[in-house]
């Protein structure tokens, strides 16, 4: 499974980084696959672990913020590894060259 997700606190102005930064700790010791975007991170493992880490991120916001919006997309193609960078990859060979990263 992928997911791509966000979790923002309300009312804590606009630069938010100190904030991404305290989340993307817990996703760098969940263990899984990663990929840090400029408007969120996409994670690639089993639904149980996903959906366990997108709730500590979300919970850990909340220790911060009385609001919190946490926005989450998922591509769960069963029995799919390897495609977070292998969905790039298949449009990079698509296109015929590499995209900009």
């Amino acid at each position: 499974m992928l997911a791509f997700f966000s979790v923002s606190p309300a009312g804590k102005g606009e630069h938010l980084s100190e904030y991404v930064a305290k989340s993307l700790e817990l996703i760098e010791t969940s263990g899984l696959d990663y990929m840090l975007g400029p408007m969120g991170t996409t994670v690639e493992g089993e639904p149980e672990e996903i959906f366990d880490l997108i709730k500590r991120c979300h919970m850990q916001m909340r220790e911060v913020a009385d609001r919190v919006g946490t926005s989450i997309k998922i591509d769960d193609h069963v029995g799919r590894k390897g495609r977070l960078s292998g969905k790039v990859k298949s449009v990079e060979k698509a296109l015929g060259h590499e995209v900009k990263k």
